[in-house]
């Protein structure tokens, strides 16, 4: 048996800064992880380059069924701190779009900070290594892995959600949690590429690889950013971000052209009296194979003079209130995050640590928090493990 103060199952992002808090208040910290390499989901995020945090970040950047939980968390370890850290291991990074923020060099920068810092307060890292069971015994939490037995006075559960499972991913997290009797959010995939319908797919795949801007609405949630054709159906940090607040059957309206007001553009060059044809004024603003998709071939032939005010908003309607409903989204296999996962409600928001049992902990991706594409799934990981720390 392997006595010690506490145990962080998972060596991602939240389990290693709890670790790391954890071990500066002098606890005895081992990490267990079924993976061989601490941080895969680090090292694999933002293209290898890791996108950390976020400038502007806000509670209202996160989904949740308690969307008022994850605010003690990101008060307490903000992005300034997290960046505090980064700048004193003089981490080059750079902001990009929407303040998110990229290690310039490479994601491993920030995996080392943190193996780092673990180092530092003494951690231990386990990897390899399975549970098998786990039980309470007089007050501690007795882990059973093999021949091998650890026992622990705070359990810390950091184990990712659904997401992903080539690197691992598995619903571990959530059956230890039922097994103490702490309900579950249901999951699913979120930030995620949809799938089209067959007849759609067919159609839409012609644009494989192109890219435009466009807003993309799902009742009254809009995102504006690029849209990316796949052969597949739609991705893209527009279709990312919206996926998280689709569900299924609803349509999607997309606005192709999002800084131009159509019906304007046309009624200005029919006044003109302009015989260019409708599809010479379009391709100034949007690729000629997705007008092609979008406009019967007689619209785009035709004369701009010779347009009705009916015609033209029809073609403003086709254009920047497009219709699409999708099949589905590709899952856990390309989604980014996990939505729900262990209820907010079961859990207290300053210690993250359960209310039926005070000396287990949930942080992370388990939990139901979800922040948007950008940096904000990472600092709910640094903040959440940081609080988690401060009591395990």
């Amino acid at each position: 048996m392997i006595n010690t103060d506490v145990i962080i199952l998972g060596a991602g992002a939240s389990g290693l800064m709890c670790a790391i808090e954890a071990g500066k208040r002098g606890r005895r910290v081992i990490i267990i992880d079924h993976a061989n390499k601490a941080g895969k989901k680090i090292l694999m995020s933002g293209g290898g380059k890791c996108n950390f945090t976020n400038k502007h970040l806000e509670p209202r950047h996160y989904l949740s069924n308690n969307p008022h939980f994850c605010k003690s968390a990101l008060q307490r370890f903000t992005q300034w701190d997290f960046l505090a850290l980064v700048e004193h291991y003089q981490i080059a990074y750079h902001e990009r779009a929407h303040g998110q923020l990229f290690c310039t060099d490479s994601a491993k920068d920030i995996l080392a900070m943190l193996v780092s810092e673990c180092e530092k307060a003494k951690v231990l890292m386990r990897l390899n290594s399975s549970i098998q069971t786990i039980d309470v015994i007089a007050d501690r939490f007795v882990l059973t892995e093999g021949e091998q037995r650890y026992a622990c006075e705070s359990l810390v559960v950091a184990t990712g959600g659904l997401s992903i499972p080539k690197m691992g991913a598995t619903p571990y997290g959530y059956q230890l949690a039922e097994q103490f009797g702490i309900p579950i959010v249901p999951t699913r995939a979120g930030l995620v590429p949809f799938t089209l319908q067959p007849d759609d797919k067919a159609r839409w795949s012609l644009l494989s690889g192109i890219a435009v801007e466009a807003i993309v609405s799902v009742g009254k949630r809009a995102f504006r950013e690029n849209l990316l054709f796949t052969h597949r159906g739609l991705s893209g940090p527009v279709i990312l971000q919206i996926s998280s607040y689709w569900t299924p059957g609803q349509t999607l309206t997309i606005n192709f052209c999002p800084d131009t007001n159509l019906t304007e553009l046309l009624k200005s060059n029919r006044q003109q009296k302009n015989k260019q044809w409708v599809k010479t004024v379009l391709e100034t603003c949007l690729p000629k194979r997705l007008l092609a998709l979008l406009l019967p071939e007689r619209v785009l032939i035709s004369a701009i003079a010779d347009c009705s005010d009916k015609s033209i908003q029809q073609i403003a309607t086709l254009l920047q209130q497009c219709q699409l409903k999708p099949n589905g989204t590709e899952g856990y296999r390309t989604a980014e995050v996990t939505l729900g996962g262990v209820d907010c409600n079961a859990l207290s928001s300053k210690t993250m640590a359960a209310h039926c049992l005070p000396n287990l902990y949930f942080i992370g991706e388990v939990v139901d928090v979800t922040g948007w594409l950008g940096g904000y799934n990472f600092q709910w990981a640094w903040s959440s493990g940081w609080c988690a720390g401060q009591y395990a």
